[in-house]
């Protein structure tokens, strides 16, 4: 499996993972489904350790807690980090983009075009109790 993390990703992350707790044994878990105008949709949470099924996959020094169908969705992808005043969250770029070229900004559809990277707003973070 091959995941590439920008450092603007990995500053957000290892953010999140220290905002929450975290410990060097925490991990970032990242739950990647097929859906929304990109053709991704996803969500995430700070998390003491792997849930059952769940592969560890570490980058640079962080851990990711990826499900088996995150980490058929995100081989070969990108993980990036976009703070601008339209939108703020991670960005998925996959190899296997489609051809909407909407954005989960809210973006029309422009066929023809290759397809926006999906994004994860950073208000969708869940604070775990």
């Amino acid at each position: 499996m091959e995941i590439s993390i920008t450092p603007k990703a990995e500053k957000f992350i290892g953010r999140m993972i220290r905002f929450n707790g975290g410990t060097p044994d925490h991990g970032f878990r990242l739950v990647v489904a097929p859906g929304g105008c990109s053709g991704l949709s996803s969500e995430f949470t700070v998390e003491a350790a792997p849930l059952d099924g769940d592969a560890i996959v570490e980058a640079n020094g962080l851990k990711l807690f990826l499900p088996a169908e995150s980490r058929i969705l995100l081989d070969g992808a990108t993980i990036d980090f976009k703070d601008t005043p339209m939108e703020s969250g991670l960005t998925f770029i996959t190899p296997n983009s489609g051809s909407c070229g909407c954005s989960s900004s809210g973006g029309e559809h422009a066929h023809g075009e290759h397809a926006g990277p999906a994004t994860v707003s950073v208000a969708s973070i869940q604070r775990k109790h």
